[in-house]
Parts: C-alpha cells; sequence; structure tokens
C-alpha cells in the first residue's frame, strides 16, 4: 500500500508493517482496504479477515481526525486516573431531561412527556399499526425548539423501504403545531439512508453515523426496522442442526448493536428510535407431550435458558453411568412455571398480561436478548370495526327496520368492517409508569393528515 503514507503521513504504519507488506505485494491500495470486504480481501491476500479489519478501523480513524471530524488524539486523551466527573445534582438533572414530542400534547402526557432523549426507546406492533407514522413525527418533532423538540436535525436509516418524503410533506402542511412554528421543520434537516443488508447496516452505524452526528448535531436516530436484516441474515436457510449456533452469534450482534446505540444517545445526548416486528407467539404443544413426574405442571412450547438450565433429570437408581430410559419413563422435572418464557414475556413483550383479551398474541422480534437492549418499550395496537349492513344497501349502515322485515332480510345482513381502533401502549420505561393490563390504560390514538391524534383525555 504504497499510497497510505501519501495519504496519511501521520499514519503509524510500523504497527502494521507485516500487514501492509502482504497487501502491496497483491497490489491492494487504501481505496481496496477501505471499500472491498474483509473476507474478499483474506481470500486474495491470505491475510486474515481480523487483521485487515483492525486495519481499515485504523486507517478511517485517522482520515476522520485528519479531516476534522473528530478530536485529534491529544484532545481526546482519557482523564487522570483516579479523576471523576462532577456529580450533577437533582436540580441538574431534571434541568437537563429532554424529551421528544409525537406532535399531539395529550398522547405525550400519556408517553411520559414523549420520547426521552439519551436513551434507546422501540415502538413494536403489527403491519399496519402507525410505528412508520410514529416515527415521521418523531422527524419532525426534533427539529422543533424545547419543548417540543431539540431544535436539531433528525437521521434515518431505513431497512426496508425509503423514506416517504410525500407523506412527511402532508404533516407539514397539515400539523397545527408544525405550521405554527417560527421556524417549521424542512425535509432538509432528515438525511436518510437504506441499508439492504447487514453487512452495510454495521459499516454505517460504526463508522458513518458517528461523524454525521458529530458534523450536522444529530437530535434523533431513526432505525426502520431494526428486525429486518437480522431475521434475513440468521433465520432464512437454517437448518435444525445450525439454528441454534446461529441464534447464540445472533444474540451477540443483538448485544454489540445495544452498547453502540446505548453510546450514541448518552454521549451526543440524541434519543435513538428503533421500530420492531412482531411474531405470532404459540404457545400450545405442537407434538405428544412426554409424561413427567409432576403430571399438574404446565407444558409450554417456549422456555427462557434459564427454564431449560433448571430442568432436572433423574437416572435409574442403581445406574454405574448414564443411561438410555425410553421417552415413556416419567424421569424429567420441568422447570417451575415462573420460568417458562409464556409467563415471564407478560412483563416485557407488551402481549399477554391480560387473560381475557380479544386479540391475537404476539411476541416482539429477536427475542429476550433484544429487550434487555432498550430502555423503553412501546407496543402499538389495532382492532378492526364492524357495523352491521344491508347487503344491497351501500349508501351507509343498516338503518331502522321493523321485526318482520329483519327476520326477511336475516340473509342479506352482513358485518362489513368499516375502520381500525389503535392503541399506544408502554409496556417499560425508565422515566414514566408502564399501562396497565392490557388495553386498560392505554391510549387510543387515530392517524390523520396531520399525524397521530389521541382520542381521549391522558389518564393521571
Amino acid at each position: 500500500m504504497t499510497d497510505l503514507p501519501r495519504a496519511l503521513p501521520q499514519f503509524p504504519t510500523a504497527r502494521f508493517s507485516k500487514i501492509l507488506a502482504a497487501l502491496d505485494k497483491h497490489g491492494i491500495n487504501t481505496t481496496d482496504l477501505l471499500t472491498v470486504d474483509a473476507t474478499e480481501l483474506e481470500r486474495r491476500t491470505n491475510v486474515h479477515a481480523l487483521d485487515i479489519k483492525r486495519l481499515s478501523a485504523a486507517v478511517l480513524d485517522s482520515l476522520h481526525r485528519d479531516l476534522g471530524a473528530l478530536p485529534s488524539r491529544e484532545d481526546a486523551k482519557p482523564p487522570p486516573v483516579g479523576s471523576h466527573a462532577p456529580k450533577k445534582s437533582l436540580v441538574e438533572l431534571c434541568d437537563a431531561w429532554s424529551t421528544i414530542s409525537t406532535l399531539d400534547t395529550t398522547l405525550d402526557a400519556s408517553l411520559g412527556g414523549g420520547v426521552p432523549v439519551g436513551y434507546v426507546t422501540e415502538i413494536t406492533g403489527e403491519s399496519g399499526t402507525g410505528k412508520t407514522q410514529f416515527l415521521l413525527s418523531l422527524l419532525l418533532a426534533v427539529q422543533l425548539p424545547p419543548p417540543y423538540g431539540l431544535s436539531r436535525p433528525a437521521l434515518y436509516i431505513s431497512t426496508e423501504a425509503p423514506l416517504s418524503t410525500r407523506r412527511l410533506s402532508q404533516m407539514l402542511s397539515s400539523n397545527p403545531l408544525l405550521k405554527s412554528a417560527e421556524i417549521p421543520p424542512t425535509l432538509d434537516n432528515i438525511i436518510s439512508t437504506i441499508t439492504p443488508d447487514l453487512e452495510s447496516q454495521d459499516h454505517i452505524l460504526e463508522f458513518q453515523v458517528p461523524v454525521e452526528v458529530e458534523r450536522r448535531n444529530i437530535g434523533l436516530i431513526v432505525i426502520d426496522s431494526v428486525a429486518a436484516n437480522y431475521r434475513a441474515e440468521f433465520e432464512r436457510g437454517t437448518t435444525p442442526h445450525s439454528r441454534g449456533s446461529n441464534m447464540a452469534v445472533r444474540g451477540n450482534e443483538l448485544v454489540r448493536l445495544g452498547a453502540h446505540l446505548r453510546r450514541l444517545a448518552q454521549k451526543y445526548n440524541l434519543a435513538v428510535v428503533v421500530a420492531n416486528q412482531v411474531a405470532d407467539r404459540f404457545s400450545a404443544p405442537l407434538g405428544p407431550v412426554r409424561p413427567t413426574v409432576h403430571h399438574s405442571l404446565p407444558v409450554s412450547t417456549q422456555e427462557s435458558p434459564l427454564a431449560a438450565r433448571s430442568r432436572q433429570v433423574f437416572e435409574p437408581e442403581g445406574a454405574a453411568e448414564p443411561t438410555y430410559v425410553p421417552p415413556s419413563s416419567p424421569v424429567e422435572v420441568p422447570a417451575p412455571p415462573a420460568l417458562l418464557l409464556d409467563h415471564q414475556q407478560r412483563w416485557f413483550s407488551g402481549w399477554g398480561d391480560d387473560p381475557f383479551a380479544d386479540y391475537v398474541l404476539k411476541t416482539p422480534s429477536l427475542g429476550l436478548v433484544w429487550s434487555t437492549q432498550v430502555a423503553c418499550r412501546i407496543a402499538l395496537f389495532r382492532k378492526p370495526v364492524y357495523e352491521v349492513k344491508n347487503r344491497d344497501d351501500d349508501d351507509g349502515p343498516l338503518g331502522v327496520r321493523t321485526a318482520q322485515a329483519q327476520e326477511e332480510d336475516d340473509e342479506r345482513l352482513v358485518p362489513t368492517q368499516t375502520g381500525w381502533e389503535r392503541w399506544v401502549k408502554i409496556v417499560f420505561a425508565p422515566h414514566t409508569e408502564a399501562s396497565g393490563q392490557g388495553l386498560s390504560d392505554a391510549m387510543r390514538f387515530e392517524v390523520t393528515m396531520g399525524g397521530l391524534k389521541a382520542l381521549e383525555e391522558a389518564k393521571g
């Protein structure tokens, strides 16, 4: 890599002398190092991909510092050993607390003021519940001055579809809060990009996002959605034998992603909001149930890792070594019901905490590992609204009819869906109390031309 000293004269080449010599032998230049995948370079040069990634990260870091996007190493020296940042008082912490509005004051009140800054917030729900509308509202609200926003631009990272600028323009022209702003938000203050696969997503989040946040003073990072690339990478095409190892690798990747997003939120005092998909929950056994010692305990197909480790297996008395026991033998004692995933996830998934719920139970994608990476989870629900109409009457709902006419026309009366009812529910959050069971304390809302609008008064 003979061009590296010319591009970065201050780069410490001595640390990577062996790697640089091997790359130069195969004609690899600095541009190839930063643009070609590490595994491809490993195939071409026989240099380990991990060493190539370390060199690439060091070169990219030096480029950022040379361009002024990051502070110099002298300015970035850690504080002396034993020194601590001054502790803030309760008043100072309260003064520093800020949120981003949903553009509806009643909805903000039900969410504890809005979306908190300095944390990772997740918006989860089925398709069509309003997740994208929620995110678009935040992209505009963050540009407003306090108490509605931060007077800062936003960064939108999509894994599925491009940013809907037409819908944003519609909200700008229809929402009264946006129209009355002294300096109204603009689409120019929303930076957007698409990450169609996990490799590009990791590169953008690790290298490009910190530079953009520094350069543009970003106040909100939105990822829509966080699950798409992980599900495509780790779940499709897996076999029963490889599924376990894939899930372990995925879990490590999710922990690393969560730590990186939290670091961005805290370091730059911005809000990170991610949309998440949901999956249907299947709790009934799908096959014959193996007999157990305690037949009275419930049997579930879903277990937490702690429950799997808590199962007890008894060997036949007098056996010198573990022996095969036929499936019909009652040798396995299931874990206590409190350790089963179906019992636990009612407190962190948003579904299953109401035994009388009349909607299908769901589970947010990416599982328990990802649930521990977010500070706040907001679940969106929707249910269809039906009206009884005459099959031959397309003008409106069924009018007042006599008993005789009703009896004659029973066969022509059909339930017709006329719309949707939507709710927003706080599953857990660091700044406000969680909603009650089911949808009893959830806030009902609708999607209008101007964005989200609450349909009832905030409780409390």
